[in-house]
């Protein structure tokens, strides 16, 4: 009748150099052990190499070869023998945390760690997966009671978390969903872009003021999209059509956003903007930045000037659910592998029809509804929340001979 196996860990650290698993698993082999578990991860050139073992035979004489070899390379080693040291195996996280900071603070992570801890929630992993332009940490972990209940208490807390310490903390389930999607639609206005086209608009008819305050109503959910936007467009009646070009020339994209679009067509994403903006000026910033599709109001014109009106179906907060819809069953992509961003309650029906909704900088009504909301000003933090390392992309920029985008 064989033995039963002992469950042996050995954690290993020190300085990263070659040869260190070479040395300890040749020390395994010639004892004849089942490798049950395995792990390591290295940060700034130290490495914790943790191996769990099963041994039938001996696991003292294990622990003491184990010990001599490791000495061999100056590396530092703790063996722990037998299952009541132990901690029960986990079956896996059941969901990601994305935290995010300029910087992440010690007082800050604490705060989520301690948070994460009432609710019996167990860190699995830490990585970092950004240090430009914002610090980014990934945790696994794993929800005690998986169940609705629980990850709404879990999202729940960690968005007032952020509200306290300024910290974005993205939640998400783990699993093949998390990595399964495959059409992304961003707003364009202070998505996008910086600023507001209608307001640069306004700014030749000198309107700017009166346009801008039924705007900023309009995002913070006071007044009816269509609306507003008709009393706004009402204000540019007589402005040549040639003023369209003119702001198309001037629109400055906001921070990261040509970063994403070309990473997320890397990885085969289609990529689009679906815009309460005006077509001629929504279309030639697709074109320039090669998106997969579009949509935008139409603004009546008649001798080459602005009557003041807008043409055919507004895009409004309806509209703009509609349209994703409508891209998605083109490019026959599931809702469920769809991310929408954007920032203001004419975008809630949008991001709340998509597998994954990011209010970008938003206004309250969105982020009370987004699955995330992010609040640093570079659109390259979404690739975070996608799983994406900034070291990934500085990779395949370097790849294609781009030169990095770090001051």
């Amino acid at each position: 009748m064989s033995q039963p196996s002992t469950p042996v860990l050995i954690t290993v650290t020190g300085p990263d150099k070659p040869g260190v698993s070479s040395v300890l698993f040749a020390v395994l082999s010639r004892h004849g052990v089942d490798i049950l578990d395995v792990e390591q991860v290295t940060i700034r050139g130290q490495l914790v190499l943790g191996v769990l073992v099963g041994t039938d035979h001996d696991p003292e004489g294990l622990q003491e070869a184990v010990e001599q070899a490791m000495a061999t390379v100056a590396m530092q080693v703790t063996v722990e023998v037998g299952a009541d040291s132990l901690s029960p195996a986990r079956v896996g996280s059941s969901h990601v945390l994305i935290v995010l900071g300029r910087p992440v603070t010690a007082r800050g992570f604490a705060e989520v760690a301690r948070r994460l801890a009432a609710l019996d929630v167990n860190i699995d992993t830490i990585r970092r997966i950004a240090d430009y332009p914002v610090t980014g940490l990934e945790l696994r972990v794993s929800v005690a009671q998986d169940t609705l209940d629980g990850d709404t208490a879990l999202r729940s807390a960690l968005a007032d978390v952020s509200a306290r310490v300024g910290l974005d903390v993205a939640v998400e389930r783990e699993g093949l969903s998390r990595r399964a999607k495959r059409l992304i639609v961003f707003d364009v206005d202070s998505t996008l872009i910086q600023g507001e086209v209608i307001e640069m608009l306004a700014a030749h008819a000198g309107c700017e003021d009166e346009v801008r305050e039924i705007t900023e109503a309009a995002m913070r959910g006071e007044l009816d999209f269509a609306q507003s936007l008709e009393r706004r467009v009402a204000c540019l009646a007589g402005l040549p059509e040639s003023v369209l070009d003119e702001v198309a020339d001037s629109i400055e994209l906001m921070p990261g956003a040509r970063t994403t679009i070309r990473t997320l067509k890397r990885l085969g994403f289609r990529c689009g903007v679906v815009s309460g903006g005006f077509t001629p000026i929504i279309d030639r910033l697709a074109e320039s930045l090669g998106l997969d599709f579009s949509l935008a109001n139409d603004l009546e014109v008649v001798e080459g000037k602005l009557t003041g009106r807008v043409v055919g179906d507004i895009v409004d907060r309806a509209g703009k659910a509609t349209a994703l819809r409508r891209f998605a069953a083109k490019f026959d992509v599931p809702l469920a592998q769809c991310v929408a961003v954007g920032d203001g309650a004419n975008d809630i029906d949008m991001l709340s029809a998509a597998g994954l909704g990011v209010a970008f900088n938003a206004k309250p009504a969105l982020r009370e509804v987004a699955d995330t909301a992010l609040s640093h000003p570079y659109l390259d933090v979404v690739l975070f929340v996608l799983g994406v390392t900034r070291a990934e992309v500085e990779a395949a920029d370097a790849a294609d001979g781009l030169e990095p985008l770090r001051p």
